[in-house]
């Protein structure tokens, strides 16, 4: 039996517990109302998991109930389960008891009605365990997918989640931000946010406030607030959007446009956190702000910005939190914001450094660690990337006295990558931010296998690893070049940039044709795994195997194009005009899948890139 994530302490005995038939749970008449609703929640998932339901109750058990007992005296989210005696008891503090039914349903998904006897002492690590998901650049997922994820998250003890919002909600006056998406409303995220606060999630709202504002700033009506001028004349690029659209600080309105836009989303959430982000202010004091940059320097044009929203945040009741990557160049700086706000300290290397996180506590801090699930630029994300940079992030924030790990998955380049494929990263999060001593990569991957999947061999993350070894033509090489030819970058003045990378990637296709190989295999091995997994569960292989075709496609592709432009022979090629259908038919599915879980969102400009390259081909 796995549990995930580790409790602190477990002790196995000999024999079982039955949760029989006829078994009650008896709740604590000092159980909150909230915790009531919970219990309820607690039996529907029971249900699915034993096949049966069982009655609730208060007051005086019988042998074989389950038992929740309110110790107010217990820390937020501790909780002791006790499986050895007559019935099967949870103490715990209202929180801790929510997470005490989380690891018994973990329990009996596995082992059924019959539980191997235990006595767990849980608690975690950190205080606050989030997740971050990226809904603007290229995915906005539907409302059912983003339930199902909810679940998942209080399944594995996440008490956090938050959105990424750069255009895609629904403004009441900014029409022409979202008028060619399909946005959330304001009675869709309080929806959501209900739903988090019922199964113990805080949905913290987050929103670009600074830099990554690329709709907004290339809108007719408020291009002007842009940093560079022209911008709203530029075509769009996927490069181009990570790297452009900062707020022209130096004009009043860009504040008074942002305040407007804060407060009317921070009335949809129950939290009292406002994540302003403001990273990434690439163009900062180059364009409209140079003069007062050169005046004051851009690190004081940075904070007086930051400092007036975190200050606005306070004026309305919020803590505020922002990401650290501006800030760590001078964290001497922090003391002029609030003494309550949040730095978010991010790195995403699989052997990310210390450093960043060393620099922000000894500035004095109020830090989050913020790893991620690495599925940014890659059709199935590369979870020992993954594993590394969380466990390592994990590591920072108990060292240095962070109060929590917000584990970040990004949408870079069209968010390409099925959404269920975070997963594993999501979990590694959950796992380390509650207990530092979860198991090694392959170890942890097993469990995972069998708690999530229910594969019974335990392979199937593991097949899944191989891919990482696999990509030759990388998608974000394959946005680049089609950019490229279609002259985009060179109007972004990019072009060199791109060029670069391209020719780095370019040596990846040494063995191109042995790695379209063994991408066949892993395809049967995939298939192969049906059979160890329960039917229910099944349907989470299919784009995977979706997935690996496309990584081959798209590493003949990269082939093809480095034989037409002289850069490298082969001594076989394939049929150009084939290669363009079998990338029509797996683009065909790859929209069966899309569709299933987001709404329309970008996807027609994944359809641009696919069709850019099935028209080269043919020609």
């Amino acid at each position: 039996m796995y549990l995930i994530p580790k409790p602190q302490k477990i002790v196995n005995y000999e024999g079982c517990f039955i949760i029989r038939y006829d078994s009650y749970v008896v709740t604590d008449t000092a159980c909150s109302q909230l915790l009531n609703q919970q219990v309820l929640l607690f039996m529907k998932e029971l249900k699915k998991y034993l096949g049966f339901e069982l009655q609730l109750s208060k007051g005086a058990p019988k042998a074989g109930d389950i038992v929740l007992k309110v110790n107010d005296s217990f820390a937020p989210e501790h909780y002791q389960l006790d499986g050895c005696g007559q019935v099967l008891e949870i103490i715990g503090s209202q929180t801790g008891l929510w997470c005490g039914l989380q690891t018994l349903l973990q329990m009996v998904k596995q082992e059924g009605a019959c539980l191997p006897q235990v006595k767990i002492e849980d608690y975690p690590a950190l205080k606050h365990r989030g997740h971050y998901l990226d809904v603007s650049r290229g995915r906005i997922p539907k409302m059912e997918w983003l339930k199902k994820w909810i679940d998942k998250l209080a399944f594995y003890k996440i008490n956090q989640f938050q959105l990424y919002i750069e255009h895609t909600y629904l403004f009441r006056d900014l029409t022409e931000l979202w008028r060619d998406d399909t946005p959330f409303t304001a009675a869709e995220i309080m929806e959501l946010d209900e739903y988090c606060y019922l199964r113990g999630i805080e949905l913290v709202p987050s929103l670009s406030s600074f830099g990554h504002l690329y709709k907004l700033l290339s809108t007719k009506e408020y291009h002007h607030l842009c940093e560079l001028e022209n911008m709203q004349d530029q075509p769009f690029s996927v490069l181009g959007r990570m790297r452009h659209h900062t707020f022209d600080v130096t004009n009043p309105e860009s504040l008074n446009l942002i305040k407007s836009m804060l407060k009317e989303y921070m009335e949809l959430f129950h939290s009292r956190q406002f994540n302003i982000c403001a990273d990434e202010t690439f163009d900062l004091g180059t364009g409209r702000s140079k003069a007062k940059a050169d005046e004051i320097g851009k690190d004081h044009l940075y904070i007086n910005f930051v400092k007036e929203l975190t200050g606005f945040m306070i004026e309305n009741g919020r803590r505020p939190m922002f990401w650290g990557d501006v800030i760590v160049g001078f964290p001497d700086l922090l003391k002029e914001l609030p003494p309550e706000t949040i730095c978010l300290t991010w790195g995403y290397h699989p052997e990310q450094r210390e450093y960043e996180v060393m620099k922000m506590a000894e500035a004095g801090a109020i830090q989050y660690c913020c790893p991620g699930c690495c599925g940014w630029n890659e059709l199935v994300n590369l979870n020992y990337n993954a594993y590394r940079n969380i466990k390592k992030m994990a590591e920072y924030a108990e060292k240095h006295g962070a109060i929590g790990l917000l584990n970040t998955d990004w949408g870079d380049f069209l968010h390409v990558n099925h959404m269920d494929f975070s997963i594993p990263g999501m979990i590694y999060g959950a796992a380390f931010a509650w207990n530092s001593q979860t198991g090694e990569y392959e170890e942890i991957n097993r469990q995972i296998s069998k708690l999530e999947y229910g594969d019974t061999s335990e392979k199937l993350l593991s097949i899944i690893d191989q891919l990482k070894d696999n990509t030759a033509f990388a998608w974000q090489s394959f946005c680049f070049v089609a950019e490229t030819e279609m002259g985009i970058l060179s109007q972004l003045g990019a072009f060199a940039e791109a060029q670069d990378y391209i020719e780095k990637a370019l040596a990846l296709l040494d063995q191109v044709d042995q790695k379209c190989e063994n991408l066949v295999q892993i395809q049967t091995e995939l298939y192969q795994s049906l059979k160890s997994i329960p039917q229910a569960g099944r349907a989470a292989v299919y784009p995977y195997l979706i997935a690996v075709e496309g990584i081959r496609i798209i590493n003949l592709i990269g082939k093809f194009i480095t034989a037409q432009k002289g850069l490298k022979t082969y001594q076989t090629m394939v049929d150009p005009k084939q290669l363009a259908k079998e990338l029509d038919i797996w683009f065909y599915h790859y929209k069966q899948i899309y569709r299933q879980i987001s709404r329309e969102s970008e996807l027609y400009r994944i359809q641009s890139f696919i069709n850019f390259y099935g028209d080269m081909l043919r020609s």
